[in-house]
């Protein structure tokens, strides 16, 4: 599995880092087959410099073995400079797997301030590839975690797979069978239960999580009524 970490690639008014990770997938042909793309919370604070919700995005890639590391990494830095827009500070990580320091990085990256000198230091013990692409250079923080979180296998919202297309208009009411049919492994009710209805509200989007390393759609029953909806957590 190789993995793509990136972040702080927008400014308000500007396409978002989901988009522009779809952008990525779809110009690494084969070597993008099967891509999971997630979305990150990282530290939501004051302190902290983001356009919207402090969010990174990762891109786990079954297939990028079937690309020389060098052309992948030269691949999406271009596709990033491409879309890169002036007062964004994109960062870019890559990695075939991550490490205990990477790891806690990470974590202290959901909940504290850390800090650019970090993560390069973490990024070259690990011999993880990681760069700036612009302005402060801030989002390499958030793309270093997003390696970290998304090879963790338990965290993150599910953005993209394969079959979905964009715009997507997968959205309100639908039955779990064709959920599944949208690549979800599975169904649990916000409790952990497995799931036993048969029509879930998914609201404007399918925003499944990634949890033990498979895509979990996450229920939860609608306050007084014999419905369920999708629970959409970070």
């Amino acid at each position: 599995m190789t993995y793509i970490g990136i972040d702080d690639t927008d400014i308000i008014g500007s396409p978002g880092t989901n988009q522009l990770a779809r952008a990525i997938v779809g110009r690494l042909g084969a070597a993008g087959s099967g891509a999971i793309v997630c979305r990150h919370q990282l530290f939501f604070d004051p302190r902290v410099p983001y356009t919207s919700q402090n969010g990174s995005a990762s891109i786990q890639l079954p297939h990028g073995d079937q690309i020389a590391g060098d052309e992948l990494i030269e691949t999406v830095r271009d596709v990033m400079r491409a879309w890169y827009v002036e007062g964004s500070d994109p960062g870019l990580a890559v990695s075939t797997a991550s490490s205990t320091r990477m790891t806690a990085f990470a974590a202290r990256a959901k909940s504290d301030v850390v800090s650019q000198e970090e993560a390069r230091a973490i990024a070259a013990e690990f011999a993880c590839h990681l760069e700036g692409l612009g302005g402060s250079n801030q989002g390499i923080i958030g793309a270093l975690a997003a390696v970290a979180l998304a090879e963790g296998g338990n965290d993150g919202r599910v953005v993209h797979l394969e079959r979905w297309p964009w715009p997507d208009p997968f959205a309100g009411p639908q039955s779990v069978s064709d959920i599944l049919k949208r690549g979800v492994d599975e169904i649990r009710t916000v409790s952990g239960s497995p799931f036993t209805g048969s029509t879930i509200d998914v609201g404007k989007h399918l925003r499944p999580n990634w949890r033990d390393r498979r895509v979990v759609l996450f229920a939860e029953p609608v306050a007084g009524e014999r419905s369920w909806r999708a629970r959409k957590l970070d």
